[in-house]
């Protein structure tokens, strides 16, 4: 029985409508005009139990807002959902103990306290006894290499030591479904590294459910064998991994940086590449998989390059793609 079911569910925001320059403002004040924009537009999709789901979309495409109507935050204007056989936003007290929502721009920790005083707070707030506390605590803090830490000032912590604690924070009270909105954000690589390892130990040992999302692409493919991809606010894509990845993110990209000025004609007339795009002194190129390697060797014996660098696509272009083949771009 699927433990996530959204079936047509959609959110409409009614905003002010104000147009630029002083007319406008005084217009704006005296006889304000709404309109009305579809953040999310008849989404439909089920989730299993113990399935880690990415979800995919450019920035403003709705994938926030549909994690917060998940997880009771926001009423939708149509359609229903259901997260484990409840309806989320009736926000009961049974269906609160079963889930979490960690934000990676936003956080719980207490700033001046050490982070064990809000893992304190929050077993009071759960009912967590103090026995499932210490065990708890001990368990995930272990998981993540915090034991050694939990008694600093949350302020004394690095970026991604903060982002463990909230992760344990956000787990203490033992969910079966974690809503993860950009969980790695601003952490180096080490970080984020980190943080995906102990996501996936989480997942292997106690079976949650995990709907995350991320603008990087090593979370998605180290973690989520089946994705979801939104833009403006209609779901586009609702399959494996491998299989969107195969059909729109095979190709790989090249990044040079070159020593000195090089004419575009000089960089688009390079054989076997496509050039992407050029910022100040960096060339962009895309070539296919089987093709890399020459296609490196060329870059380096025809251009002055200093450094390079090899990438898989950005997501944001996988997206593209996605969207270009359904005819909704």
């Amino acid at each position: 029985m699927a433990i996530v079911v959204a079936d047509g569910l959609s959110k409409q925001f009614r905003v002010a409508d104000k147009q630029p320059g002083l007319t406008g403002t005084l217009r704006h004040l005296v006889a304000r005009k709404y309109k009305n924009i579809d953040a999310v537009k008849n989404v439909s999709f089920t989730i299993e139990p113990g399935e880690i789901v990415g979800f995919l979309g450019a920035n403003g495409a709705g994938k926030t807002t549909t994690l917060k109507m998940l997880t009771g935050l926001l009423h939708p204007s149509a359609g229903t959902c259901k997260v484990d056989g409840f309806v989320p936003f009736d926000r009961s007290k049974a269906f609160l103990g079963r889930i979490t929502l960690v934000m990676g721009n936003k956080q719980q920790l207490l700033w001046d306290l050490p982070a064990i005083d809000t893992l304190r707070m929050n077993a009071a707030i759960y009912g967590v006894s103090d026995a499932d506390f210490k065990a708890r605590s001990g368990e995930l803090s272990e998981m993540l290499e915090l034991t050694d830490k939990l008694s600093q000032p949350v302020r004394k912590l690095s970026l991604g030591e903060r982002m463990k604690a909230e992760l344990l924070a956000a787990l203490l009270h033992q969910p079966r479904l974690l809503f993860l909105d950009e969980p790695t954000l601003g952490l180096d690589v080490n970080a984020q590294a980190a943080v995906r390892a102990f996501l996936k130990r989480y997942n292997e040992k106690t079976g949650a459910t995990i709907l995350m999302t991320s603008h990087y692409m090593a979370d998605i493919t180290a973690l989520c064998p089946r994705v979801l991809v939104i833009h403006e606010g209609a779901l586009v894509h609702d399959g494996g991994l491998d299989a969107l990845l195969s059909r729109f993110g095979a190709r790989r990209e090249i990044r040079a940086t070159l020593g000195e000025d090089v004419a575009r004609e000089k960089l688009a007339s390079l054989h076997g590449v496509e050039l992407l795009g050029v910022q100040g002194r960096e060339a962009r190129y895309s070539v296919e998989p089987p093709a890399l390697v020459a296609a490196v060797n060329r870059v380096l014996a025809e251009l002055p390059v200093v450094d390079l660098t090899v990438h898989d696509p950005p997501i944001d272009e996988v997206i593209g793609r996605v969207i270009q083949k359904n005819g909704r771009a």
